[in-house]
């Protein structure tokens, strides 16, 4: 069976300054590489979206949204099935934001009203209301954190040995000095490797992993105790604390909230 593409609008000209997109993609989905005139925030409320941005890998969990300038190639892929919201925005509206593809991380207000917006498929403010929320998102989406990647990667032999690793196993619980042995390197050297490269340490960039493996497997229907032990935790208990820090939500009220949508 061929690859299953998601039909991507295309439109003569974007139809308002702010534009709203909202659709729920099932699994195996494939954007195919294209770009447009216009900015766009693509947010996925539930499950992880992985793109090729310009020859850099992105992924987009929960509490961050990617932010891709106009006129920028890029393609996505979602393994499991997605919750999707974008934002299109005229070129007037990009011209404070990051010049290159980035991780945004978005605030509650920002999100509410996404979601708002998605629940009553507002796609052009047209009421006074409307048109006001939808400047307080474009005022928070100028003031948001950039992440530049939620999850970095790197084209260093070293570094991606370990990387590359990690992601065949992510319950892999090695230290940072067993890595280093493995690859005839000091510890110290290794970690610096991570911060130069990556902008993240070791545990941090595992950790990231993990909760990106954790929102794909509550999209099934494993135990929240079974889906920790995979994922390398020795208790459940150590893997919810991991996942609320993360998600600001438990795993189980997460999966309560991806059924509901």
């Amino acid at each position: 069976m061929g690859k299953r593409y998601i039909d991507i609008p295309d439109f003569p000209s974007l139809p308002a300054p702010v534009y709203f997109r909202y659709a729920e993609f099932g699994p195996d989905r494939h954007a195919a590489a294209h770009c447009h005139p216009w900015g766009s925030l693509d947010y996925v409320s539930h499950g992880v979206i992985h793109y090729e941005v310009a020859g850099r890998r992105f992924m987009s969990p929960s509490r961050y949204a990617l932010w891709i300038p106009p006129n920028t190639v890029h393609s996505s892929h979602n393994a499991q099935a997605i919750v999707y919201r974008s934002v299109y925005l005229a070129e007037e509206h990009c011209r404070d934001l990051p010049a290159e593809a980035s991780t945004l991380a978005i605030s509650d207000i920002l999100k509410s009203i996404l979601n708002d917006f998605a629940r009553r498929d507002v796609k052009i403010p047209a009421t006074p209301a409307d048109v006001r929320l939808a400047q307080v998102l474009v005022d928070q989406l100028h003031q948001a954190r950039v992440c530049d990647c939620y999850l970095p990667y790197s084209d260093d032999q070293a570094l991606l040995r370990v990387l590359e690793g990690l992601q065949q196993d992510p319950a892999d619980n090695r230290p940072l000095a067993q890595w280093a042995a493995q690859l005839h390197v000091s510890e110290r050297t290794l970690a610096r490797l991570f911060v130069r490269e990556l902008g993240v340490s070791f545990g941090e960039w595992r950790q990231r992993l993990r909760f990106i493996g954790a929102l794909q497997a509550l999209e099934t229907s494993r135990g929240v105790q079974e889906i920790a032990f995979d994922l390398g935790y020795s208790t459940a208990s150590a893997f919810i604390a991991m996942f609320q820090r993360q998600a600001g939500c438990s795993p189980e009220q997460y999966r309560r909230q991806a059924r509901t949508a």
